[in-house]
């Protein structure tokens, strides 16, 4: 059904969004590629272009990309309880699906189960972004200067400058050239050992607040925040909580839902959850009203061009660094090279592919 110019019912919202949720694993920028594939160009709920000014603006505020991609596409086809519905039904199947783990976690103490299912599906993951990549480079890179600043992004990504930092550089400099011009947190908290859950809340709606780029970038602060400063986990528990966001579906800012529990039990994984993605939903209120306006304004324009073409390289570059850290097998060639097959030839559903996957990790472990 083309949708592009029609507004979309909340049932459809919720249906499509709990679907991506409980199938789209491998990270924000995996979540990105089969939005583009369900809602583009599948459902055509959007236009390759209005899909990729969308992803610019998520890039412009903090919070999890995905997840406020999910709500901007919510509330530009249902309006503001599209945007409640969207957000929620993303993020409902990974909250659900961690806090069930988290539970098996603190019961049994270990999650190589899981472990497994992630490491089979990794290769279908990188096809799954390098198609996305691929179909939205045709709408998002024009010309040769956006050729050079998706080039530039990529490799700025890969020697390790900051996501921000590249996002912002590539839009002041198509801005620039097209223009033909020249030019020559967190430490409110003490530390306890024992956190009350209005602490617990307040501490990751600050980490929701300020936190810009991917769930990759929450790492960081949980490290020196949460182990060193505050103690409210060991390092080993923070390994096993990350690894728990990057191998279960739906946003890798769940992380703070397995946390939680750690701490606070059920009610400190609602906390949690509630606190890190509460601000996401704000950011994305305030600013979704704007969105039209920018491409009428021929320099916004430029700065979107230049984040659309900069946020493609960054999703290329998440994806080859899951690749160099991979462990290579015949089977994880096979998978690879027969996923992009899939998906380019017959384009076929990603989310069947993945669940493939996880079931052959699953029965190989």
């Amino acid at each position: 059904m083309n949708n592009l110019n029609n507004q979309v019912s909340l049932q459809e919202i919720a249906l499509s969004f709990l679907k991506l949720g409980t199938t789209a694993f491998g990270g924000p920028a995996a979540h990105i590629a089969m939005m583009e594939r369900d809602l583009v160009d599948k459902k055509q709920w959007l236009t390759k272009e209005e899909f990729l000014d969308l992803l610019a603006a998520t890039n412009l505020i903090p919070g999890p990309n995905s997840t406020e991609l999910a709500i901007h596409i919510g509330h530009k086809k249902a309006g503001w309880t599209g945007l409640i519905v969207a957000g929620i039904c993303f993020i409902l199947p990974a909250f659900l699906i961690v806090w069930a783990i988290a539970w098996f976690y603190i019961k049994f103490g270990s999650l190589p189960a899981f472990k497994a299912i992630f490491t089979a599906t990794i290769p279908v993951i990188i096809a799954v972004i390098f198609q996305a990549v691929y179909s939205l480079s045709k709408s998002a890179v024009k010309n040769i200067t956006h050729y050079t600043l998706a080039a530039l992004s990529l490799a700025a990504y890969l020697f390790g400058v900051n996501e921000l930092l590249i996002l912002f550089a590539a839009a002041l400099l198509n801005l620039l050239w097209r223009e033909k011009r020249s030019f020559t947190g967190l430490s409110a908290f003490a530390a306890v050992a024992n956190p009350t859950v209005n602490q617990l809340g307040l501490y990751f709606a600050k980490v929701g607040s300020v936190l810009f780029g991917s769930g990759y970038v929450l790492v960081a602060f949980l490290q020196n925040d949460l182990v060193h400063k505050y103690q409210w986990i060991t390092q080993q528990q923070l390994i096993d909580a990350i690894a728990v966001g990057q191998f279960t579906p739906g946003p890798v800012f769940t992380t703070a839902t397995f946390i939680g529990y750690l701490i606070a039990g059920n009610i400190g994984a609602i906390t949690a959850t509630v606190g890190i993605f509460l601000p996401a939903f704000i950011f994305v209120a305030l600013s979704a009203p704007f969105i039209p306006r920018l491409r009428k304004s021929k320099r916004i324009s430029y700065i979107l061009d230049g984040l659309n073409v900069s946020s493609l390289s960054l999703m290329l570059g998440a994806s080859f660094l899951l690749f160099s850290s991979s462990e290579f097998s015949y089977y994880f060639i096979i998978a690879l090279i027969v996923s992009l097959f899939l998906l380019i030839r017959y384009k076929l559903n990603s989310a069947w592919l993945i669940l493939a996957a996880a079931l052959i990790g699953f029965l190989n472990f």
